[in-house]
């Protein structure tokens, strides 16, 4: 039992040249705490850095070799010592030492000849505010894994609601969920290379290619409201079922908008909220619900534009059979300036094997 009691005591060390001041300490901590000496820097420094480092250092400021300013130095200068706690031993007390010694990392001061109950308060004061700083950093480390596992429930939590939602909209036109996976794809792809380009790199941050991909599934949610006798049509669409159809991104816009102001706004709601409305406006502003035109689009519609059409032309639908990937670049390219936004559709050119390859990956 007396063993075990002894392993679980702190472990001081004592660092001085003079056998009588080594000694009196000695007698003085022994009860309470494990006790090392080491009469030179070079010792001190080797026993510091043993496989049982001390909990704390008294450290004598005048030694022969090397003097306790830069042992205490190389101590904080070393990730493996640099929060144990030094307290200087030293017959200097002019407030010039003192100073020094702060600054090279101690935490108090000890001036000879010593006061044992000084000595023993301070070391005790100094042991429990290490462990109390150090269960501090432990509950610190816990909260923020914590807060990271918490985190990541919420953005898949998020995610999940997103996918249900934008499947929902998508199955009722004949679609599927491969669709949503394919056009955020693309959406971050054009964005990642966009983000170099001057007139892009301001917005298409790390942060916001991000909420793009993320809420790009929801472009098309508004078609919720589209009766199924329009939707599901496998013929040409009449003047009144058209007009039915051209409300979907003013009904998606409206659903999210609702959203936001029953659950406060937030970027992604923001960015998904443009998206489902303007991604079917035109460059040249014959597109829909608003008739907007050029760069009065928003980066995130145009983006989501030039995403939806080319999947649409790839993929067999009710009232059209599948083209050819060949087929839909050379109509896509057909449409710079007039559909699409010039820039994003030359970098529709350069990235056009990479979408290929995305629909491919997520081919229905």
């Amino acid at each position: 039992m007396k063993d075990n009691i002894a392993a679980d005591r702190q472990r001081i060390l004592v660092v001085d040249d003079e056998n009588f001041y080594i000694d009196v300490l000695v007698n003085l901590l022994q009860d309470d705490y494990r006790v090392s000496i080491a009469k030179n820097g070079q010792a001190a420094l080797k026993r510091a850095l043993s496989s049982t480092p001390p909990d704390l250092i008294l450290l004598d400021v005048m030694m022969p070799d090397i003097d306790g300013y830069e042992v205490c130095r190389q101590l904080k200068a070393d990730k493996r010592t640099t929060n144990i706690p030094v307290i200087f031993l030293t017959v200097k007390s002019e407030v010039d030492d003192e100073i020094r010694g702060f600054e090279t990392g101690a935490v108090d001061y000890i001036t000879k000849p010593m006061s044992p109950p000084i000595v023993k308060s301070r070391v005790k004061n100094h042991l429990l505010l290490t462990r109390a700083r150090k269960l501090l950093e432990d509950q610190t480390k816990l909260l923020e894994q914590q807060v990271k596992e918490r985190t990541r429930e919420v953005t898949r939590t998020q995610d999940v609601a997103i996918y249900c939602m934008a499947s929902l909209a998508e199955t009722r036109d004949n679609e599927t969920g491969n669709h949503i996976r394919r056009t955020q794809h693309y959406v971050r792809l054009l964005s990642d290379y966009l983000s170099n380009h001057p007139a892009y790199r301001d917005y298409l941050d790390k942060e916001t290619i991000q909420l793009l991909y993320k809420s790009a599934p929801l472009h098309d949610i508004g078609k919720v409201g589209v009766p199924d006798r329009v939707l599901l049509k496998p013929g040409k669409l009449n003047e009144e079922e058209w007009e039915q159809m051209k409300r979907h991104p003013q009904c998606g816009h409206d659903a999210l908008l609702s959203a936001e102001n029953e659950l406060g706004s937030t970027p992604f709601l923001q960015i998904a909220r443009e998206i489902a409305l303007t991604h079917h406006e035109k460059w040249d502003g014959s597109g829909y619900p608003e008739g907007l035109k050029d760069n009065d689009i928003p980066i995130s519609g145009r983006l989501m534009a030039m995403a939806d059409v080319y999947d649409a032309l790839i993929s067999k639908r009710v009232y059209k059979e599948a083209f050819s990937h060949e087929k839909s670049v050379q109509l896509i390219l057909g449409e710079k300036g007039t559909h699409f936004d010039p820039l994003i559709v030359d970098a529709f050119e350069q990235l056009q094997n990479e979408f290929k390859l995305i629909a491919e990956k997520f081919k229905d």
